[in-house]
């Protein structure tokens, strides 16, 4: 393995793929072998996807990546919250109504949140969004205000019910201060099924990443490891560690992007299910990265993690998931 540094982001360094947590090593134009890297950036999903493939045929590596860029949008089309029409637009909308019939990837992405919140003991909730949009708000400075404490300890993934129904999928939720919200896993999900379009088209080298998920195959135009950065939450000029990934994905939450202070609380979109308030972290502590055989995997991981000490508490929540954290920073 080549060494490479990453002291600052700079052009001649660093290939910088999207606006989120990595930055990628510079992938070269062509490779020993005469294959080429090929290149699709797209807005989806609230951030920025970056799509990077390797390949020796022009066309094949452009549906390749069209292909991809499907996924990112079929999954942002049924998942995405601020949608009325999507799946999850419309089991918020028959919240104590009738089931609503849902894609089976859907009812895929629910099953496996339901599974990471009994996992995590509820510190993974995927049901916060009406908590999401109360913190939104404009008197919600405390975590005690009216709005927002009776949220607090709920469980109320508890109230989200996925079955079968005549052959079709379908999800329910019971009680009305619930509303599913996705964005803890959804992403993952996506980058998932972006890279299994790539290599359902015969590429085997690939990289995929949109904001805090990412997702790898093979390796990268010069024979290596995909070399990724993680940005320093304290100075996103630089990089807290480096990772070295092939035909593995990695994943990072943090309150550093997104984060406000009002009177004088930080807030941040993680929310923990147990306070109802914008999740707390030790000192100095904004991020945390963790890396998985896949990135929905990996994004649900990193999502109940943080703000959680490291110890045995974390051991236990990824044992068998064959996650691991990577960074804490």
């Amino acid at each position: 393995m080549r060494e490479l540094s990453f002291p600052t982001l700079n052009r001649r360094d660093v290939l910088t793929l999207g606006i989120g947590a990595f930055v990628v090593a510079a992938i070269p134009l062509s490779a020993r072998d005469r294959r080429r890297a090929f290149r699709r950036t797209v807005p989806v999903m609230g951030t920025i996807a970056d799509l990077v493939v390797i390949d020796d045929d022009a066309l094949r590596a452009r549906a390749a990546l069209d292909d991809a860029v499907a996924e990112l949008r079929h999954v942002d089309a049924f998942m995405s919250r601020f949608r009325p029409d999507s799946d999850v637009g419309r089991i918020n909308l028959a919240v104590g109504a009738e089931p609503v019939a849902v894609a089976p990837a859907t009812a895929l992405v629910v099953r496996e949140a339901l599974h990471w919140a009994e996992r995590s003991r509820g510190r993974f909730d995927p049901c916060l969004g009406r908590l999401s949009d109360a913190w939104k708000s404009e008197n919600s400075e405390e975590s005690d205000s009216a709005d927002v404490a009776r949220f607090a300890d709920a469980h109320l993934f508890r109230a989200l019910d996925v079955d079968r129904h005549r052959g079709r999928d379908i999800v329910r939720i019971t009680r009305p201060d619930a509303a599913l919200d996705l964005g803890g896993i959804a992403k993952g999900h996506a980058v998932d099924r972006a890279l299994a379009a790539i290599r359902a088209r015969g590429i085997r080298d690939a990289i995929v990443n949109a904001g805090g998920d990412l997702a790898t195959a093979g390796r990268s135009a010069d024979g290596d490891s995909w070399r990724v950065g993680v940005r320093d939450p304290h100075d996103p000029t630089k990089l807290s560690d480096t990772l070295d990934l092939s035909d593995a994905a990695v994943a990072t939450s943090g309150d550093y992007e997104t984060a406000t202070r009002r009177g004088g609380r930080l807030i941040h979109h993680i929310l923990d299910p147990r306070t109802a308030a914008p999740r707390e972290t030790s000192e100095g502590t904004h991020s945390l990265t963790v890396v998985a055989a896949d990135c929905l995997t990996a994004d649900a991981a990193a999502t109940a993690l943080f703000g959680m000490r490291a110890g045995s508490n974390a051991d236990a929540l990824l044992r068998g998931t064959g996650a691991r954290v990577v960074s804490r920073a």
